[in-house]
């Protein structure tokens, strides 16, 4: 969330930056000055009022010890009514608090200034496209005619056992799930980043640490006997190892990565752009996660950015990039790259990874710190991504690299998949 002191001193500039997603804070943001100037208003009389009784406690003891028992008495009862007040500032303390909270949780992150103004994902700006669109002597067919045709995915077993967007892998498409999955850590591991299997499972701290919830309770699976989420991405149990911990000191960076699968309720819609893997509520996810010294997280960044390229340029895939506009840019992030791969057979883009810069705003919450040198605390930047997500990757290997003969497999997986054709 963003921090307090940034929107007492910075208010006409928080306002101004969120107006980029089309978000107009000038409410929010003058109740919630009002509410703090009252919270600081409270809390300065409730330190004068503690103040006085310490005062009033080594008064009353000397007024014993002098056996001026009436004047002790005296103070005794001027400290029960004070006592009385405090107890009532502290409730009203507390309530102001709270109230501060629940304002700045109706705040999104303050876009990046070079992030475009803009309303939807028509606003995006390409700022980079690498590869040619596939031409075919042939005419192709989309991913999920591919996975019947050589029974490697199976979407309608998937209804059956649960429902839609849910498929079933079998024998080659389990295959090549496993072998991306291998490859996309492999690669991350190469990169510096450590490998975590978290928890798929999260409590509402971790939702709220980074910023899930309150603003997607709608989109996650919730399991409300045990007061349990299912996971949107790894993002969220990775990040979390972090929360509510002061790092020693400014030498860091912290490289994390994870596979897990992750739950998405989204709401259900018909037509081609939700057919087959392009969109699931089920799916299987490799993240990394970075935390970094203020200092250091653009570059991180870029490194997180050149990463993602890498992977799709070793899979062979035609891909873009695109900076999001603040109307299109997730409520967290300060900045985000999207990634998208062009589907020959379906002739449109597909997005495949997100890779955002958060600054503060998740570290606010977490309370996750760093110790500077002159031993003050200051608060971490983050940063995650996609590194990839796997439908759509999938969808892209199946139908980009069809052959009339079958799915030709990149150099890249075939030491993990054992094959190099779906036939």
């Amino acid at each position: 969330m963003l921090e307090i002191q940034r929107i007492r001193t910075e208010k006409e500039s928080v306002i101004a930056g969120l107006k980029k997603r089309n978000f107009d804070a000038t409410e929010i943001v003058e109740s919630l000055i009002t509410v703090d100037q009252q919270w600081r208003n409270s809390k300065t009389e409730l330190e004068n009022i503690s103040a006085e009784l310490n005062i009033l406690a080594k008064e009353i003891g000397n007024l014993m010890k002098q056996g001026k028992i009436e004047e002790a008495n005296a103070a005794k009862s001027k400290t029960s009514e004070l006592k009385e007040k405090e107890a009532g500032l502290k409730i009203n303390v507390d309530e102001l608090d709270a109230q501060i909270i629940q304002f700045l949780y109706q705040l999104p992150n303050v876009p990046n200034e070079i992030v475009p103004t803009g309303k939807s994902e028509e606003d995006n700006i390409n700022v980079l496209e690498v590869g040619r669109k596939r031409t075919f002597d042939f005419t192709p067919i989309p991913h999920w005619e591919i996975c019947k045709k050589f029974d490697i995915i199976d979407f309608e077993l998937g209804v059956k056992i649960t429902g839609a967007g849910f498929p079933v892998y079998k024998g080659k498409g389990a295959k090549l799930q496993r072998a991306l999955i291998a490859f996309f850590l492999d690669e991350a591991e190469k990169a510096g980043y450590t490998e975590y299997t978290p928890p798929i499972m999260v409590n509402e701290a971790s939702c709220y640490g980074t910023g899930q919830l309150p603003d997607k309770e709608g989109q996650m699976y919730h399991d409300k006997r045990d007061n349990l989420y299912l996971i949107p991405t790894a993002e969220v149990p990775l990040t979390n190892i972090y929360r509510d911990v002061i790092l020693p000191s400014e030498e860091f960076s912290i490289k994390m990565t994870g596979y897990t699968p992750c739950f998405r309720r989204e709401a259900g819609a018909y037509g081609s752009h939700v057919r087959g893997l392009n969109r699931l509520h089920q799916f299987d996810k490799v993240e990394i996660v970075r935390i970094e010294h203020p200092s250091n997280s653009e570059k991180a960044l870029e490194e997180m950015v050149d990463h993602v390229k890498n992977l799709l340029e070793k899979l062979g895939l035609h891909y873009r990039i695109l900076r999001l506009c603040g109307g299109d840019t997730g409520f967290a992030s300060a900045l985000t790259y999207d990634f998208e791969v062009y589907s020959a057979a379906q002739e449109k883009w597909l997005e495949v990874s997100s890779v955002s810069m958060f600054n503060t705003f998740q570290s606010s919450r977490l309370k996750l710190r760093f110790k500077t040198n002159d031993k003050k605390t200051q608060l971490c930047h983050t940063l995650n991504g996609s590194a990839l997500a796997l439908p759509r990757i999938v969808a892209s290997l199946l139908e980009n690299h069809q052959t009339p003969q079958g799915v030709v497999i990149p150099e890249a997986l075939r030491k993990f998949t054992g094959f190099d054709l779906i036939d």
